[in-house]
Order: structure tokens, then sequence, then C-alpha cells
């Protein structure tokens, strides 16, 4: 896009005015992944009136928001008025391996209402989400079990994308215990096992989402090999691993709460442990990068933000680690490796 705007091959007005409507993408996906459309047409394209009749929706609306995101790719309308899969709009099925669908729904409801306060987050610090909603986000879950639920299903999906590549990019032969903090229903740890036949994992999140995960760690075939913890990773986490990762977990909080995680970590580890910390590291500079978006969504979501390689190094330097290096993986997450001083 910057070509663009520099060569002027598309007029400045046009560029700026997709910026400014871009919610009305993220809505339109929202409402064709909150009614399933993409499950009702993945055999067979169907007619509008039988997606109206299945959805509970009005046949002439719904056909207009379909032929919208029809025209980014997301469906195809085959003849007047009958719609079918593509590619994209199959990442909105549900139960697959590769499904956004709780992507979409997470982020056209809750998360979607909070982005209306941005500004006076920014004016006062006062954390969107919490203004909108009088509770912090992890306050609200706790409340709202469907909530929760899509939350940890999104959580889980985008990790699921990502695994391969963390796995692809650490040699993880090392460890023979592995011990996942925040991991919610462990796709990450899940992939680790799956390429260390000889390792154990330990999955540590909260009592509830620990308790779901094990059925998840028994359909990726490492349910003898790994136990399940819940606990409050602010108290205390399980102790002798010899390697702890934390995966998009540092991001939710801020630089003091942080702290107390990894102090609890330190405290746990033996003195050969390893850390690693899986998250989209900020570069430097002006560069279009999907983490600098992601930071913005942390400070209206939770006040809290993602990193560049110095602020991780501060926040080691705090908790009783040392920075080794940063590896970064194909799929744009980098993995932070430090060590126990």
């Amino acid at each position: 896009m910057t070509e663009n705007i520099r060569a002027g091959a598309v007029p400045l007005s046009s560029i700026l005015l997709q910026m400014i409507t871009g919610y009305w993408v993220t809505q339109s996906l929202y409402v064709a992944a909150k009614l399933g459309i993409a499950d009702l047409v993945a055999d067979a394209p169907k007619p509008i009136e039988e997606l109206a009749a299945k959805t509970g929706a009005k046949a002439p609306l719904l056909k207009r928001v379909l032929r919208t995101i029809a025209s980014i790719g997301v469906f195809t309308e085959t003849e007047p008025g009958i719609f079918g899969i593509t590619p994209l709009a199959a990442l909105l099925r549900s139960g697959t391996p590769d499904s956004m669908r709780p992507q979409a729904i997470m982020h056209g409801e809750e998360q979607y209402r909070a982005w209306a306060d941005v500004l006076h987050n920014v004016q006062t610090g006062e954390t969107a989400f919490e203004k909108e909603f009088g509770t912090s986000y992890f306050g609200y879950l706790a409340k709202h079990p469907e909530a929760d639920r899509v939350f940890n299903e999104a959580q889980a999906g985008y990790t699921k994308q990502v695994a391969h590549a963390v796995v692809d990019a650490y040699d993880f032969s090392p460890f023979k215990t592995v011990i996942d903090i925040g991991a919610g229903y462990g796709p990450l740890l899940s992939a680790i096992l799956r390429s260390q036949p000889e390792a154990r994992g330990i999955l540590f999140d909260q009592p509830h989402v620990a308790e779901a995960a094990g059925k998840r760690l028994a359909e990726a075939g490492v349910g003898d090999r790994c136990g399940t913890v819940g606990g409050d990773f602010f108290v205390e986490v399980p102790a002798d691993g010899d390697v702890y990762i934390l995966s998009l977990l540092l991001h939710d909080w801020d630089d003091q709460r942080s702290i107390e995680i990894l102090r609890n970590c330190r405290r746990a580890m033996p003195a050969h442990g390893k850390l690693l910390i899986v998250e989209l590291v900020l570069p430097e500079g002006e560069e279009p990068f999907f983490g600098k978006w992601l930071d913005l969504h942390m400070l209206v979501l939770l006040g809290a933000q993602e990193r560049t390689a110095d602020e991780f190094k501060t926040l080691f330097a705090a908790s009783g680690f040392a920075l080794e290096r940063v590896l970064p993986t194909a799929s744009g997450l980098s993995i932070v490796e430090a060590r126990p001083i």
C-alpha cells in the first residue's frame, strides 16, 4: 500500500476512506460467523431463502450482507441469490482445524464495543473496556461463560495456526519437562509434545480452563504425557520444569503484573531452566507490522501492550532473568529466550 500511495496509483482519498470504513468489514464478517453461514453452505451452495429460514434472518437483508462480503472473496454468489463457500469463507466454519469463526465472533462482540471508547482511553488512561463494561476484561469473562468459551476457542485457534512455526523454529529436544503457563486449551504444548515423544508436559491455567483442556490434550494424542494444573500465576506456578513457556500471555498485562508472573516463574525454575516468551516482538521504526495494531487492541482491552526486544530485556532484568536471543518464526511471532540469573 505504501508503494501505491507514493506512486499515486490509488487516490489518497480512496485509501483513507477504506481505512475509515474498516469496521464495516468487521461487522459483516461477524454476522456471517455468528449465523453460521459457512457451515450451512459447506457441502453445496444454498438459496438465500433457505439460509434465512435456518438462521432466523430476513432474507433480503441477509442477501445484502452476503453479496457484499462475496465481493471481497468471503463466499460466492454462484447464481442470483444462491451463495456458496470459498477458501476464505471456509475459515469461518465451526470445528475445523483452521477455524477462525471464534475469532470473528470475539472481535465482533464485546471487544468491538470497547473500541468505541479508545479516545477516552488515550485521553485519560482509563482502559476502554472497563469504561464500557464497568469491569476488567478477564473479570467480565469470569461472569460470562459463553464469552469466556469463545475467547478460549479463539485463542486456541490462533495458537494452533502458529504452533508449528514455533516448533519448527526452536529445538525443544533438550527438555524433559515442558510447562506451559497460561496455556489455554494447550495447542502449542500439544504441538511441542508431538514433536518430542520423550518429553512430558504440564498445562497450567485457571482451574476451569485447565479442566476443559484435558479433553483437548487427549484428542491431540498427548493426554498420557501431559498433566493439567489449575491455579493463579500471580500466586505460584508449577515447579521444576526444564522450560517454561509463556505464549501470548505477557501482552495481556502491564509491566508490574508481568514482572509478578516472571518472578513466580523464576522462583519455580531450576538453575538450568529456560524461559521462552512467544509474542509479537515490535520492530523499531514505521514498518507495517500486525503487532502494532495488536498493541493498540491490548491497550483498549486490558490496559496492556506488546513489547520491543529492549522492553522484554527490561522486564527480565527486574525479575531475575537475562535475555539470550530473539528468534523470529514464520508466523510473525518471535520466541524470546531467557535464562535465570
